[in-house]
């Protein structure tokens, strides 16, 4: 993830990555590369052949948009669009997913969407519009957002500064929905169908969007990024192992025990307690 998933503007490859890797390897760790358990080694292989096993695969099965249209040439979820990104650029290479020359919507707030932005300028996109669903922060914080919490405040991180300077305004747009997708005689997505809405709670007291009447819109795109977030781990390692999941599908394993219901099992990272930010994989 850190060498192909995280663009080299945030993360030197050779100097900071590689350079890491080489230390761990000096230090007696054998990394198998090209090795996916579950399809071309068996999870029981590897617990027959171990002492102990520790899953450590993150959080990384995407969250989907089940719109219209989904199943269109040119959308794709922003890690298969970074990662491609990023290989091509290590190796030398064009990139076969690029944005270049193409209008560009990213749909998802967060670091991989604001990656997704960044990326798609760098490439030379014609036009680039992110799309959150959810309202736009505050300037200041709200009184239900005290100190010492994370301030919910608006604020521009690298990739909207970016777009700014380049397509004159902040590229993102609160409050939509996509409702559909639109493509060309040849099966790409030419166009994205959205509706501003406003969050209203339901009788059982949860939020869900509710749409405003006449503020349909049409973008054109013909490469739209998913950038909405994880679900949680891919099942491929847990299934195979028999590991017991929690309430969020999560390796269940407890905190400073790290042990699953398998004997010699254990898990640790996102896979353990969902999808989350670097710093707690290092940890």
């Amino acid at each position: 993830l850190l060498m192909y998933g995280i663009p080299n503007m945030k993360l030197d490859k050779t100097k900071v990555v590689q350079r890491r890797v080489d230390l761990l390897k000096a230090e007696g760790i054998e990394f198998v590369t090209k090795a996916e358990v579950g399809k071309n080694i068996s999870a029981q292989t590897l617990y027959e052949e171990s002492d102990a096993i520790v899953l450590c695969g993150g959080a990384t099965n995407p969250r989907d948009l089940p719109v219209e249209g989904r199943e269109l040439k040119g959308v794709h979820f922003a890690m298969e669009f970074l990662t491609a990104n990023t290989k091509a650029l290590l190796n030398g290479e064009q990139t076969t997913l690029s944005a270049m020359g193409k209008d560009v919507v990213v749909i998802g707030g967060g670091d991989t969407g604001t990656d997704c932005v960044g990326t798609s300028l760098r490439q030379r996109c014609r036009s680039l519009v992110q799309l959150e669903i959810l309202p736009k922060p505050p300037l200041e914080r709200a009184p239900d957002n005290p100190w010492p919490e994370w301030p919910k405040v608006y604020q521009l991180d690298y990739g909207q500064a970016e777009a700014a300077a380049l397509q004159g305004s902040d590229p993102r747009e609160y409050c939509i929905m996509t409702k559909k997708m639109v493509s060309d005689e040849a099966g790409n997505v030419q166009e994205l169908h959205i509706v501003q809405i406003e969050l209203a709670k339901d009788e059982n007291g949860r939020f869900v969007p509710k749409e405003i009447a006449g503020t349909e819109k049409v973008l054109p795109a013909q490469l739209v990024l998913l950038a909405m977030g994880f679900l949680g781990p891919e099942d491929t390692v847990l299934s195979d192992l028999k590991v017991e999941r929690d309430e969020r599908s999560n390796a269940k394993a407890e905190y400073g025990k790290f042990a699953t219901n398998i004997e010699g099992v254990f898990a640790a990272g996102d896979m353990r307690r969902g999808q989350s930010l670097v710093v707690w994989a290092i940890n």
